[in-house]
Parts: structure tokens; sequence; C-alpha cells
């Protein structure tokens, strides 16, 4: 903790980056640009999951796509050019001072930072079958929706969860899929809504496999299928797709600001409707761990910036009423 790229000679930083993610590593590049003195927490692999994905076609700049790998470590290396810092640990505790906000890790060091970008993201939800999670990013795709449904122009796709967004993803991939097949575990009234049901039956292109589950996938270099056994009867059967997205949910990763930070029923922080900011004043909410936010690595990264110029406006805030208390 002692780099001075870090920290302040007064051993405060200006601002602590929690999740070197997209809208992680984009806060930190904007606010090291802006020679606010920051550091990124992130005990896990820098870029988060949007490293797994294959192909991002909606970030400004790459008209032919960029892999998530590709694109979070162009971030990761500006951040570091602009001398952001990195701490490789987990922030376990958020405790709001007068000075600003102690946050203690998982090492047992600690750091006070006068404003926190929270970035912590959430985990998706994975079905733990070893040949799908083998062929992730190769037609196994894991999230919370479909980003890029016109990439499945004529293919064979499969549609699995549980999650809301389970039958307007699959109503948004089958306008431009071959076949689309939705494998739900329970009935399709207990997994939607009425109407949206009677929608997803009027698609010709678009079966749904009801009290069914995923069991198995197969495919070298890509996935050419999966198995798919009936949770009743016990028989399986193979199906022939080159897609298959899996939208279980996600666990944000919130847990450790529970009773600090205001959370939503489902765990995510709630921040203001014209601000990123959270319920503690200082802190600030960007990226997939936000009430509201639009899951994808483009809206990440805006998210991330826009955190980092709100502290940066409240970091002068408070400087302009501090020189106005002196005089």
């Amino acid at each position: 903790m002692t780099d001075p790229t870090i920290v302040r000679a007064d051993g405060i930083v200006d601002v602590a980056v929690i999740g070197a993610g997209p809208a992680g590593l984009a806060a930190a590049v904007h606010g090291a640009s802006a020679g606010l003195t920051t550091t990124v927490i992130e005990a896990s692999a820098i870029g988060g999951q949007a490293g797994n994905a294959a192909a991002i076609r909606n970030y400004p700049g790459f008209p032919d796509g960029i892999s998530g790998d590709e694109l979070v470590r162009r971030v990761y290396e500006q951040a570091t050019i602009l001398k952001a810092g990195f701490v490789g640990s987990r922030a376990a505790e958020l405790a709001p001072q007068v000075d600003g906000h102690r946050i203690r890790l998982a090492d047992g060091t600690a750091m006070t930072a006068r404003c926190v970008v929270i970035a912590t993201g959430a985990a998706i939800r994975r079905l733990g079958i070893q040949n799908v999670d083998r062929l992730a990013g190769k037609g196994v795709e894991y999230g919370t929706t479909v980003a890029d449904p016109a990439a499945m122009s004529g293919e064979d796709v499969m549609v699995v969860g549980a999650d809301p967004s389970t039958g307007p993803a699959a109503l948004a991939v089958a306008r431009y899929a071959r076949n689309v097949t939705i494998v739900l575990r329970g009935g399709i009234d207990v997994t939607m809504a009425p109407d949206l049901a009677k929608q997803i039956e009027r698609i010709r292109n678009i079966r749904v496999r009801v009290n069914s589950q995923v069991v198995d996938a197969y495919g070298e270099s890509r996935l050419e299928g999966v198995i798919i056994r009936h949770r009743v009867s016990g028989t399986t059967e193979a199906v022939g797709v080159h897609g298959l997205f899996v939208l279980m949910g996600a666990e944000p990763g919130s847990a450790w600001l529970k009773g600090v930070v205001e959370r939503d029923q489902d765990g995510y922080l709630v921040t203001g409707p014209d601000r990123l900011e959270t319920s503690v004043p200082g802190v600030f909410a960007a990226g997939d761990v936000r009430h509201g936010a639009v899951r994808q690595v483009s809206s990440a990264l805006h998210e991330g910036a826009i955190a980092m110029m709100l502290a940066q406006r409240t970091l002068h805030e408070r400087a302009a009423v501090a020189v106005s208390a002196a005089g």
C-alpha cells in the first residue's frame, strides 16, 4: 500500500475503485487521467466476466467487433500507463468516516479513500456442467440477456434459464435464427407471464421444452449440440445447435456492503434517479452491481467513466467548501 502511484502523501487515495471489470477499469482510466490518485482493488482476474466474450460488436470504434479479452486488456494497459494503482485483494468492509471511507481488505490491511466507486459486478450463475463450460465463448454464452441476436442469423439456437429475460431473449433471437428451443425446468406458466407465453406460442420457429434440463454438450472447437433430459420421464435427447444461451440470473457482488449501502431485494446497489451515487455520500456504483444497469460491456464502460467524473466533481465541491470555510 506504500507505492506512490497508489496513495497520496497523506496516506489517503482520492478514489478507490472496487472491482476491475469493464466499469472499474474505465473508472480507473478516467480517474488517473484527471490527476486523481486512483487505486483499484481486485482479487480475481482483471476484466471480470467480460474477458469471456468472444466478440463485442456494439463498442464504438471497432466496426468488426473486438473480443472481450482484448478490450479489457487495452483498458487495463491504459490505466497502468496513467499510473492507476492495482491492489490484489478483496474488499471486505466499508466504513464511512469524517475524512473519507475506510476500506478493510480480506488480507487484513486497510486504506482510506475520499470517494469510492463500487464496480464489483454480478457473478453469472452457471450450469456447472464440464462440457458446457468448456465451450464457453465457443457457442455457449452465459449472461442475463443475449447481447447480439443478429450474430445467430440462420443458426439453430437454444435458450436455457429461469430468469425473466429468458422469454424476451428468445423472441429477440428468433428474429434472426432458423430455430430457437427454450428449455425450462418447470412449466412455461411458472417462468413467464401469460401474455409473454402466448406470444411465444405464436412464433413458428420457437419450440418450448418444459420440465427439461441441459445435462451435457458436445463439440470440439465449437458447440455442435446439447443433451437434454426430461425431468419426469428421465429420457434424454441430443439436439443439434450452434448457440446455447444460459440465462440463469446473477448474484451481485454486494454482500460485503449489507447494512452499509442500500440494496434492493436481490442485492443490487440502489443509486439516485439521475446520479450513480449510492445511499452513502461519496460512494458511487457502476456496472452490473447497480440496480437497473444495462448489462452490456459497452454500458459498463460508460457507467464507470461517469461514476468517476461524478466522484471528481464531489471532490472539487468539497475542496471549494473547505476553501470557503477557511476564508
